[in-house]
């Protein structure tokens, strides 16, 4: 059993029978006696404000739109209203639908506008005016690892939203951050033995790739798989985040002597950039006898509906999907589907569990004092969320769960049914040593 107590804490029996001086600053006593100031206790208030920053705009908005969706419905099965979606299906869990420790629960929201600079300035605002407790969101690795980096600064338990860089939890992981999605490493793992199966052992490869921390962790880990294959890699090139129109960086493929076209692209991006590639004709050439392929390997639902028919067929992998027929994924599909009419993406179960995540672990901890919260959420193992049996790592505050290889439909029967579940990859083989990216946790602020 965890150690709960805090030893850098002298309560004031402890003060009183030892001669210590006795703090005048107040005290909060809730359950293990935690006693502290820190950033928006809620104190006596009636209730907690929690902050939505997500890209309401920019190359990843559609996600954000999503994402903002998930937390409201979070937010309403937290006070009670609604089916309780996952709170009906999540063990352990000791959520009751009275908000989070009895205090009602609202919220504020932000548009990070896929920037970091602009995501850093608006969860600031939600921080120091708005007194939120916690914070989430994201859409971007960028954005995800600037502001946990001022969650860590500034002692606000940020759980963060869809982020799939290896640093978010690898080199620049902070302990006020908490990621529930999986990351580049993860997606190379599953992907590689389903790329072995179906596209054979000897394959060169040209990879087109976001610059910035996401795109740059995927293109390392995809090649570091293929490679492991046996595949050569032909070419490496770097994109602007949103450039739009990507047909000068596709020509130089079609004379590169590649067989393969790697789009570490996401959102608006991969859509712009599988759609011109199709255009050009890559789907339609033989390279030496083998037929070109190409290859999204992080996508979702939201990229496949604005991709179309050209996502027919093209493997890559997913956090959740919303076929998955575990009782948690059916709850929430259900609840979500209720709410919104159609349902929700990968990103809008990412965001939906880390809320009640939190509250839970505020449930657990008996405050909303941070510490004691993220000892809750360190080395947490909780089912009935989606994915399997999954477990909040204390080494790097990283998730491990199932992953899904996934391939566009190629007779999809509704505008959702975009997504076949080629392969459920078990936990196991995606797991890693913490230590292979390096960074330090930092400290708890007490």
């Amino acid at each position: 059993m965890k150690d709960k107590s805090n030893k850098n804490i002298i309560t004031r029996r402890q003060a009183i029978k030892t001669g210590a001086a006795i703090s005048v600053a107040p005290m909060v006593f809730s359950k293990g006696a935690y006693a502290a100031n820190f950033t928006n206790d809620p104190g006596y208030k009636s209730s907690v404000t929690l902050g939505f920053n997500v890209p309401q705009t920019g190359a990843y908005a559609d996600e954000g739109a999503d994402e903002l969706r998930a937390f409201k419905l979070a937010v309403k099965h937290l006070n009670g209203e609604g089916d309780g979606g996952m709170m009906n299906t999540m063990k352990p869990m000791n959520l009751r639908g009275n908000g989070i420790l009895g205090k009602k629960v609202t919220y504020v929201t932000g548009d990070t506008q896929t920037k970091s600079d602009a995501a850093r300035a608006s969860a600031k605002r939600m921080i120091e005016k708005d007194g939120v407790i916690m914070f989430s969101g994201g859409s971007s690795s960028g954005v995800a690892i600037a502001v946990q980096g001022l969650a860590q600064e500034l002692g606000v338990v940020f759980m963060a939203g869809l982020t799939h860089s290896n640093d978010t939890t690898g080199k620049d992981k902070r302990r006020y951050g908490f990621r529930h999605f999986f990351n580049a490493k993860m997606s190379g793992s599953a992907l590689g033995p389903v790329l072995k199966d179906e596209m054979g052992t000897e394959r060169k490869a040209y990879h087109l790739t976001a610059d910035y921390t996401w795109g740059w962790t995927q293109e390392q880990s995809i090649q570091e798989t293929t490679e492991g294959l046996g595949w050569s890699t032909t070419a490496k090139v770097r994109t602007p985040v949103g450039a739009g129109d990507f047909s000068q960086f596709i020509t130089p493929v079609l004379n590169s002597g590649a067989d393969t076209l790697i789009l570490n692209h996401y959102g608006k991006d991969m859509i712009n950039s599988l759609t011109q590639a199709v255009q050009f004709g890559l789907r339609d050439k033989q390279v030496e006898g083998k037929n070109f392929e190409i290859i999204v390997p992080l996508y979702s639902r939201l990229m496949a509906q604005g991709a179309g028919d050209n996502l027919k067929g093209i493997l890559g992998t997913a956090n959740w999907d919303w076929q998955l027929q575990d009782e948690g994924s059916k709850a929430f599909v259900r609840s979500f589907g209720k709410e919104y009419g159609f349902p929700p993406s990968m990103a809008a179960q990412t965001c939906y569990v880390q809320t009640l995540l939190y509250a839970n672990a505020c449930e657990n901890a008996g405050t909303f004092y941070p510490p004691e919260v993220i000892r809750q959420l360190e080395g947490f193992e909780f089912d009935g969320m989606g994915n399997g049996a999954t477990e909040y790592r204390a080494e790097d505050h990283q998730c491990f769960k199932n992953v899904l290889v996934v391939r566009g439909n190629q007779n999809p029967t509704s505008s959702y049914d975009l997504l076949d579940i080629v392969k459920e990859v078990p936990r196991a083989d995606v797991e890693y040593d913490a230590s292979i990216f390096g960074g330090e946790l930092g400290p708890y602020k007490v």
